[in-house]
């Protein structure tokens, strides 16, 4: 049996964050993850996502710009490049588009509407409507390299002295006395962290309902993302998300280097379970994408080279949920747009599990 100060139940760009600031607190602290690593099951695999700070929300916009600040801390711990500014564009009504100006003002960070003629100026790979699209750019807006991420803060948090054990799911946590058991092994901690991504809901059904009191009920969904080749090389792509009214779900897409123009509806896709969800493409979807890139990104040829699911485990709000019951400290912060904040969610969850 070991027995741990801090354990963390799930290895995903979270659960690897909370581990990273554990382990620079010098706590004694095992990182579980169920899969090895650069696994496509969860909602941490693939190469870009995007960092913005255009939020209509001054809390997100706030928390975007300390996480900016930590994502530079760890490039300087690991070495890498993990975050490259590249601009980014918001598109919608006029009403979106000025509460997202708004917040930026209020934070006081850099961004500029853009005339629909300038803008098909200055990136003629989007095909913007003068009559609907309001545009605001951001300079500070861009990628994040995901899957080196979610590597760096394993090597980091490893390199401070966590243990790390990948292939090795949590078969039951007692939250009461902090007894987890795996298939390997069994671990007794002062505080578990669960940060299961998807399979948060689960675990959290087997605990007892004081733990739960208070707490959202979450909703796992598969999601598809699709990747275009760009049909000119010199066209520049800042990141955008397409704000598209009540009726459609956003759009949003970035350039990944190497694999063309990534492109998704955000939150577009079906409840699933995450034990037994299907890898397959779903045809109405793609080909909801591929008629969107056809009418309004004309730089890319609209057949894509590269399609892929992924999962998102949401609230009703799309708010993160970092609550601490007993010994328990539960961190879903997904939502679909959770990844920008990693570093600044880990170091919450860290906060709420040691105190300091």
């Amino acid at each position: 049996m070991r027995r741990c100060e801090v354990l963390v139940v799930g290895g995903g760009a979270v659960g690897a964050a909370t581990a990273w600031q554990l382990a620079a607190r010098g706590a004694d602290v095992v990182l579980l993850e169920r899969w090895s690593p650069g696994h496509h099951h969860g909602s941490s695999h693939g190469a870009t996502r995007i960092f913005r700070l255009a939020y209509d929300t001054t809390h997100h916009g706030a928390m975007a710009v300390e996480a900016g600040r930590l994502w530079r801390q760890l490039e300087e711990e690991s070495g890498q490049v993990l975050l490259e500014v590249t601009g980014g564009l918001d598109l919608g009504d006029e009403q979106t588009i000025a509460g997202i100006e708004a917040n930026l003002s209020h934070l006081g960070q850099a961004h500029e509407r853009v005339s629909a003629a300038d803008a098909a100026d200055r990136w003629p790979g989007f095909a913007v409507d003068g009559r609907d699209d309001v545009i605001l750019f951001s300079p500070d807006a861009g990628r994040l390299w995901a899957e080196r991420a979610v590597q760096a803060l394993h090597d980091a948090a490893a390199a401070r002295g966590c243990e790390v054990r990948t292939d090795e799911p949590a078969l039951t946590i007692d939250a009461p006395t902090g007894h987890v058991a795996t298939e390997r092994d069994e671990y007794v901690a002062e505080t578990v962290v669960l940060t299961a991504g998807a399979w948060t809901p689960g675990l959290l059904a087997t605990m007892p309902e004081s733990y739960l009191a208070g707490l959202p009920p979450f909703a796992v969904t598969r999601e598809q993302t699709f990747h275009f080749p760009a049909l000119d090389d010199d066209l520049a792509w800042p990141s955008f998300v397409h704000h598209r009214g009540p009726d459609d779900v956003a759009v949003y897409g970035l350039e990944t280097p190497g694999e063309g123009i990534k492109v998704a509806e955000h939150g577009a896709g079906v409840e699933t379970d995450p034990d037994d969800r299907s890898f397959e493409i779903d045809q109405i979807g793609r080909q909801r994408m591929i008629r969107y890139v056809t009418e309004r990104l004309p730089g890319l040829d609209p057949k894509p080279v590269t399609e892929s699911t992924c999962l998102y485990t949401s609230t009703p709000d799309n708010e993160f949920v970092l609550e601490r019951r007993g010994r328990l400290v539960v961190g879903s912060a997904c939502s679909g747009h959770g990844f920008k904040f990693t570093p600044l969610t880990g170091r919450r969850l860290a906060h709420l599990a040691v105190g300091s």
